[in-house]
This record gives C-alpha cells, sequence and structure tokens, in this order.
C-alpha cells in the first residue's frame, strides 16, 4: 500500500503530466483498479461473431444471462459463404454449428445479429464502423485481433479471448493491464499509387512485427490528418500486426462527418452533444508517451511482402532480399526458411514474381474505398489468362454501393469473380483458398506459412498493387498503369 506522501507526489505529478488519448478513454471507463495494477474496464460495444459459441456455452452452464444484450452486435464472418447466402455453403459441420449457434444463441439474449440473410450482413470490423455502432471515446472489444480497426473513429478497441467475451457477455466489463502508448508520427505527401496499406506495412517493416508490443499506437502527423475515414481503418486495422494491442487516431471532422449519417449514431441534439465531448478526444500537448516514431509518407513507395511476417516488407522496386547478409544467426535461418518456402531467389526482382492468385477483400481492405481504387486500375482491362481474381466485398452494404456505381460490372468484364462479403480467402475458409505451391497478391492482413490454405504463398499488397498484379500476372509497380 502507498503512503500518503507517495499518494500525494502520485497526484501532483499527474497534474504536471497530460494525458494520451488513449489514457483518457482507459481511465474515463475504469471501474476499478486492483492490488496488482489491473483494471477493470467498462465496455460500451460487443462485437460478436460465430466464435463466440464456447462462451455462451459458458453462460448456459452457469445460468448468467447476457448483461447488456442492447449493447451487443453480432454478425457471422469468419466462415460466412462468399458463393451465395445458403447454410449449406459453409464448409464442415462444426463451422456450420458455429453459425447456426451465433444465430440461436443471439436470439434467446436479445442480440441483434447481422446474419446472411441481412443486407447489412458482413465482416465485424467494416460493419461496425458503417452502421455506426463505433464511436469515438468508446471501449469496443470482440473476439477477433483485428478489432484495433475501430481505433480509427478515436475509439479504444482491441481484441479478446474467448474467456474474455464470456466476462464480457456476463459483465459488460474486462480486466485488462494498462499498456503504454506508442505515438507513430507520419508526415508527408503521399506519392502517386501509395496508400494507407503501403504506409501501414513500411511502419511494421521498419519497427518488426514485435515492434509496438505493449504499447497502443496512437497515430498523428499530417498524413494521418489528410487521410480519409476508410484508409484510417486499414491503418488501425495493422496495428496488431505491429504487436500493438490496439491504434488510435484522435477523432476530428472528417471523424465526424463520417460519423454523422451513420444508421446507430447518434441524431439531432443528441449527436450535437455527443459532438462536444467527441472534440476533446485528443492527446494533451504535455502528454508523455512511451516510444515515438517518425514516418516520412513522401519516401514511401508501393509495397510488397517477399516473406511469412508482415513485417517482411519492401518497396515493389527493391529485390528479394539476402539471408547472407543478416547478421544474426536466428534471424537469418529465418530468412532462409521464408525464402525456400516463398520460393524465392535472393536478389530476384519483386517485380518479377509470378502471381497465381489475386484476392481483394478482409477487413484491411474490403471497404468501398478499397474497391473503387482497384476499379479504376482494371477498368476496361482484362486480367492476365493464368490469373484468377476474387473480389469479397466487406459488407452487404459495401457491395450495395459498390454494385449501384457499376464496379462489380468491371470486375467482372474484367475477369474476377464478384462474391458475397464475408472473410474469405483471409483466412482460407469454404473453398477460397490459394491451392498449394501457387501464390497470391492479397489486400488482407497476415501471411505466415499457410494462412491462405496449405502450402499457399502470400504477398500482402494495397488494393491497387493487387489489381496492377491481375492484369500483369506478376507482382508489378501499379505507378505504371497510373
Amino acid at each position: 500500500m502507498r503512503s500518503p506522501q507517495q499518494l500525494l507526489a502520485g497526484v501532483v505529478m499527474a497534474e504536471l503530466t497530460g494525458k494520451t488519448l488513449f489514457e483518457k478513454i482507459w481511465l474515463a471507463h475504469e471501474v476499478m483498479r486492483d492490488e496488482d495494477g489491473q483494471s477493470l474496464l467498462y465496455i460500451d460495444r460487443n462485437l460478436i461473431h460465430e466464435g463466440s459459441r464456447n462462451p455462451f456455452q459458458v453462460l448456459a452452464a452457469k445460468n448468467i444471462p447476457v448483461r447488456r444484450p442492447d449493447r451487443t452486435f453480432a454478425t457471422p464472418d469468419h466462415y460466412a459463404p462468399t458463393t451465395g447466402r445458403s447454410l449449406d455453403s459453409i464448409d464442415g459441420p462444426e463451422r456450420l454449428d458455429m453459425v447456426v449457434s451465433l444465430q440461436r444463441n443471439t436470439q434467446q439474449a436479445g442480440i441483434t445479429m447481422f446474419g446472411l440473410d441481412d443486407a447489412r450482413h458482413g465482416i465485424s470490423h467494416v460493419v461496425g464502423p458503417e452502421q455506426g455502432l463505433s464511436l469515438p471515446g468508446m471501449t469496443i472489444v470482440c473476439g477477433d485481433s483485428h478489432t484495433s480497426t475501430h481505433g480509427a473513429l478515436g475509439a479504444l478497441a482491441f481484441g479478446v479471448g474467448a474467456s474474455e467475451v464470456a466476462h464480457v457477455l456476463a459483465t459488460q466489463t474486462i480486466w485488462q493491464r494498462m499498456p503504454s502508448t506508442m505515438r507513430v508520427c507520419i508526415d508527408g505527401v503521399l506519392q502517386l499509387g501509395v496508400c494507407a496499406k503501403d504506409v501501414a506495412l513500411a511502419l511494421i517493416a521498419k519497427i518488426g512485427s514485435a515492434g509496438a508490443t505493449g504499447f497502443v499506437i496512437e497515430y498523428t502527423g499530417s498524413t494521418v490528418a489528410a487521410m480519409s475515414m476508410e484508409a484510417r481503418l486499414t491503418l488501425c486495422n495493422l496495428s496488431i500486426e505491429a504487436g500493438a494491442r490496439a491504434g488510435i487516431i484522435a477523432p476530428d471532422e472528417v471523424t465526424f462527418a463520417y460519423v454523422a449519417d451513420k444508421p446507430y449514431a447518434p441524431k439531432g441534439i443528441e449527436f450535437e452533444q455527443h459532438l462536444t465531448r467527441w472534440r476533446d478526444l485528443f492527446s494533451d500537448s504535455n502528454a508523455v508517451y512511451g516510444a515515438e516514431v517518425f514516418l516520412d509518407a513522401s519516401a514511401i513507395g508501393p509495397m510488397v511482402t517477399w516473406g511469412n511476417s508482415v513485417e517482411d516488407g519492401l518497396a515493389i522496386t527493391e529485390n528479394v532480399p539476402d539471408p547472407a547478409l543478416v547478421a544474426d544467426v536466428t534471424r537469418r535461418a529465418v530468412h532462409e526458411q521464408s525464402l525456400q518456402y516463398m520460393a524465392l531467389t535472393p536478389g530476384q526482382a519483386l517485380s518479377s514474381v509470378k502471381i497465381d492468385y489475386v484476392f481483394i477483400g478482409s477487413c484491411t481492405n474490403g471497404r468501398l474505398e478499397d474497391l473503387q481504387t482497384a476499379a479504376d486500375i482494371i477498368q476496361h482491362k482484362k486480367i492476365s489468362s493464368h490469373v484468377r481474381a476474387i473480389v469479397v466485398p466487406g459488407s452487404g452494404t459495401v457491395k450495395a454501393q459498390a454494385e449501384s456505381l457499376g464496379l462489380d460490372r468491371i470486375f467482372l468484364e474484367a475477369g474476377c469473380e464478384w462474391r458475397e462479403p464475408a472473410c474469405s480467402m483471409c483466412l482460407s475458409t469454404n473453398g477460397d483458398m490459394v491451392p498449394a505451391g501457387l501464390r497470391c497478391a492479397s489486400t488482407s492482413n497476415r501471411n505466415f506459412v499457410g494462412r491462405q490454405g496449405p502450402g499457399s504463398r502470400t504477398h500482402l499488397v494495397s488494393p491497387a498493387m493487387a489489381a496492377a498484379a491481375a492484369l500483369a500476372g506478376h507482382l508489378v509497380d501499379v505507378r505504371a498503369y497510373l
């Protein structure tokens, strides 16, 4: 127990030291803090998918009701089929049961679910923001690591495990240990053909896939301020791939304009009242950060990964690295294994790597802006004859918007497949996978061994780069098509 003198010193220090945006949201939701330093946080929004079957079983076994069904929203996304809306298209009885269980459990608990037959159905991290379920200042959790996406709206959003999902369902709270804040300042004007996905891959290449472990990343700088909301969602989505607990961006006029017309967002006087509070959501000028990273946006080129970690990223103009030049023995061995698995040769030009598949979609790059960017590249052209390109909108809302703009026709006329919303090829479900030994230019978020199917080889790229690769039949600098 701290002495009165220590407590007083802490109060004085707190008054002298400002708070980061993350710290402000955390402290505003802290119900209590136990002796070992863990905080019990109140959760504003709980997003669930079919992976919640076991947590519901835990509650049922103890006869515990869902504490706040009105603050919980569901959508089946991981195992939802993309070739139709029928449950018959789901691969395997186990996955089918998970989707069916979600429907049953949400009905019994009185939880709103955007099911396969709902026009709003889609990936949790696409549906949440576009429906206005994700708002500035909120605490948001979901049983999925890429919940960090929602931080783009100025929310504290992070993924949780199955036992934690059960705890939130039962209590609307969660125990967490407070991380530190890493400020990532990105300044400068992006080059033609460079987007948020490239910025995120460049950051992870710089600090490593564990570079932000123990931190919440706060993105700042002129480049971030100039980004659209959909670009910011992509940036925060990939925070987890840098090892961060979450990513967050202070809300501004771009945020407020995006939120204003969303279905579940507050309206009228209530919106104005919220807006007054939201305008105070920023880091103090004298806030103390645990770490700081600076990026020159103008120096970032169109990126592509070459190995089996998201940190294995280079500009498309570069060559496959030589493991022999890596001093650390352990790291050198990892690079050698990656090149063997990816069937790449040291010194090989990345732009010479032939691809077999293209996947445009996922919670990283399945939004309307992403599809528009890809369609702009592909329009009036045909994809390479040996390439199979699959385009999967992130939600039914995105799909309808894209079709109203004729994007579906652009993709279909070019030779691409136009699918129903789901996680799809990002995690290789329901037959949406890359066969062993074949190579995919993918707009998803992970490239580890077998992620897109056993023996598959994944190169992470932006939507524009994926579209260009589909046309060329190999990894290529998208600027050649601009």
